[in-house]
Parts: C-alpha cells; structure tokens; sequence
C-alpha cells in the first residue's frame, strides 16, 4: 500500500475529510452517495499512485458502490498539509476506456 493511500484511510476514518466542488458534482452525476464512497474506501484498490503531484500527493482507487459496482474515486492531500482527506472526484467508470478490471486505461 502507499504512503499517501494510507494516510488518506486514517484521515476518513477519523472523519477528516473535504469533498471537492468537482468531487461532489461527479459524484451526484453518476448517483454515488458521499456515505457509500466513504464505506468503500476499506476494500479500495490502488489504480494510480501520484506522491509527487503537484497540487499534493493523490491515489485513483477502485472501490465499489452499495450494490457491489465499480466505482473509481480520486482522493488527495493538499499540498504542504497533513489534513484533510480530499476527495477529489467519484465516477462509474466506462467500460469502453477501461480494460474489464477497470485498473487500466485502454
């Protein structure tokens, strides 16, 4: 697991978490609730780690909805901070640009 993953998880479960305006709109758009993205964050898969990014370190995960469907969530820390978990964006991943594991791009 990555450093950045990590933290991300202890900073949710410790319920110090900012939804991003992006991350909200996707989010409703594809009918994902904030409590299930949440929920889903134990048995989520790194897709991308980005340490280095240069807004802060951030991880693409896949996790799964309520219902057992894949979802991928983008989650960050600002840069320079400790806090909060930012998500960043959550979408249903298309299944025409992701190979059928949704772990790569096509």
């Amino acid at each position: 697991m990555s450093d950045t993953f990590a933290a991300i998880q202890t900073l949710v479960r410790n319920g110090e978490i900012r939804i991003s305006e992006h991350g909200y709109d996707e989010r409703v758009e594809d009918g994902l609730h904030a409590r299930e993205v949440l929920a889903g964050i134990g048995g989520a898969v790194i897709v991308e780690d980005c340490p280095t990014y240069p807004k802060g370190p951030c991880v693409l995960v896949l996790q799964q909805d309520r219902t057992g469907l894949p979802i991928h969530v983008v989650w960050g820390i600002p840069k320079g901070q400790m806090s909060p978990a930012v998500l960043v964006t959550a979408y249903r991943p298309d299944p025409a640009r992701w190979t059928a594991d949704f772990m790569r791009k096509r």
